[in-house]
């Protein structure tokens, strides 16, 4: 006699061990209460709904971080390692200028900013990252730019210029004070020193910065030299901040802190 029942499908048979198998030798379809087998409408019905975990964005999301850079300053050896770097983080390049460059970090316009010393560090992370050799700035037919370099000494009797952005500040040269106020620029004072008014003596970037074909410098030797430093507010560090310090020291991607 059949042993098909009416519907006719063979029942499973049991195992030696009791548990319930199907006749093609495999185990019996379990269902999500108590192991039953899964019913025919949840084979063949209604597809059940996929669960979508919202991914974390925090790390990944595209955003930007303010560098400020002061006049003559050169960020641009760390860009291209901070593309290759951080793909996801833009570097916007935000000029400061000298006497803003403390405001400009506390008052939040940029994140980090390369400044020039004399800088108030107080609240601040500052690390030195270079110096500046301080430069004679002189009109073109000046005896002076007969030498390859300038010691303070031969300095002696020229009329010094200076500026409101001047950064060296007190140089202690043999010169003689000029009669022309503190000028409002240092590119106010490379003017007056093509018309053949005075000399100036400023860190090599912004000789570099503010050149003309009516000028040169040359290297003054035994004088202060301009340091150049990166720093930031210390109560706002952040990760991007710390992988640019990274790339500024350095650092491989993979090297530890």
């Amino acid at each position: 006699m059949s042993r098909r029942g009416a519907s006719g499908r063979k029942p499973a048979v049991r195992s030696a061990k009791g548990g319930a198998r199907s006749t093609a030798g495999g185990p019996a379809a379990k269902g999500k209460n108590g192991g039953k087998p899964a019913g025919k409408s949840a084979s063949r019905g209604k597809k059940a709904e996929k669960v979508v975990f919202d991914a974390p964005t925090t790390v990944d999301e595209p955003r930007t971080l303010r560098l400020g850079a002061v006049p003559g300053a050169t960020p641009g050896r760390w860009i291209d390692t901070w593309k290759e770097r951080m793909p996801l983080v833009a570097l916007e390049l935000v000029p400061i200028p000298f006497a803003a460059q403390r405001t400009a970090l506390t008052e939040g316009i940029v994140d980090l900013a390369l400044v020039r010393a004399p800088f108030d560090k107080d609240g601040m992370h500052a690390i030195p990252l270079y110096e500046e050799l301080p430069v004679v700035i002189a009109g073109a037919e000046s005896h002076l730019l007969a030498a390859e370099e300038l010691s303070p000494a031969d300095l002696e009797g020229e009329t010094l210029l200076t500026t409101r952005e001047d950064v060296l500040g007190d140089l202690d040269l043999p010169t003689v004070p000029s009669r022309i106020p503190p000028l409002e620029t240092l590119q106010d004072a490379v003017e007056t020193v093509a018309s053949g008014v005075g000399i100036l003596v400023a860190p090599m970037s912004l000789a570099r910065l503010h050149h003309r074909k009516d000028v040169d410098y040359r290297i003054l030797r035994e004088a202060p030299v301009s340091p150049v430093l990166l720093a930031w507010p210390a109560a706002a560090t952040t990760s991007d901040i710390e992988a640019f310090v990274g790339v500024v020291r350095g650092r491989r991607a993979t090297s530890s802190r």
